[in-house]
């Protein structure tokens, strides 16, 4: 039986860290009518969570033209919760943005009300993280910390540690994305995050080893202590996503109970 999260979040319905494994869309259109219209496919599709990567965006430098589109976008997808993420360049972001830039469209979005969760990087420094994190207080909102590696896989202490340090650092939800070069770095994520989750952390974790290698923990993060899982639509926005259908499928062959 896999260890569920102590520190559940609810947000609009959907928990957080529960039984089941989340599945979550990555919208990765680059203008207004693409972005909805992948939102409006996404949705036959049934995901638990949105996510807008709006470094995807070629208007992601005008804070007011987001905001009016996160309106039309909550419309679009009603109740589901969505993340906004502005992808640091250094992670896997598309966009080459200032941190100042980055703060100030993320605190942006906050102010809306219309997003739910915000995922930053732990590779920002202390004062990006600690004014972002008093803005998502402020707000209600939820601030997941996450760490990105796209070529390798680090030893399982140091996994464990980030972890660790996302909840320090007052993490909703903490992630971890790693490459593994063989099958034996699936395991090592797969066991770190365990072990995190056995020694105290008891916030929802996202844990993914990315790559062809590493979809086995896309399917069945549950059983080592991973809360969401990422899926593709129409455009993945990281290495080895599988499309949502097929995921869904092969989710629901996995007994988590």
């Amino acid at each position: 039986m896999q260890l569920e999260c102590e520190n559940k979040v609810t947000i609009r319905d959907t928990i957080i860290g529960g039984p089941d494994l989340l599945i979550c869309v990555p919208l990765m259109a680059t203008d207004k009518m693409g972005l909805l219209k992948e939102a409006q496919a996404t949705l036959r599709q049934i995901p638990d969570l949105f996510e807008w990567r709006v470094d995807a965006f070629d208007q992601q430098f005008n804070r007011a033209t987001c905001q009016d589109l996160l309106s039309e976008l909550r419309r679009a997808i009603g109740n589901l919760p969505l993340i906004f993420t502005c992808r640091s360049h250094t992670e896997g972001g598309l966009a080459k943005l200032s941190a100042d830039k980055r703060e100030g469209l993320i605190t942006a979005a906050i102010q809306t009300g219309y997003a739910d969760i915000i995922d930053i990087e732990l590779s920002n420094d202390e004062a990006f993280i600690q004014n972002i994190h008093k803005a998502v207080k402020k707000s209600s909102l939820r601030m997941i910390l996450s760490y990105h590696n796209f070529k390798a896989t680090p030893e399982p202490e140091y996994i464990i540690d980030t972890l660790f340090q996302a909840r320090d650092l007052g993490a909703d939800i903490a992630k971890v994305a790693v490459m593994p070069q063989g099958f034996e770095d699936v395991l090592t994520l797969m066991k770190a995050t365990l072990q995190a989750r056995k020694s105290g952390l008891k916030i929802p974790t996202i844990a993914i080893s990315m790559g062809t290698l590493g979809n086995l923990t896309r399917l069945a993060g549950k059983l080592f202590g991973s809360d969401i899982t990422f899926a593709s639509n129409e455009t993945p926005s990281a290495p080895g996503q599988i499309p949502i259908q097929l995921l869904r499928q092969a989710v629901g062959t996995f007994n988590f109970s």
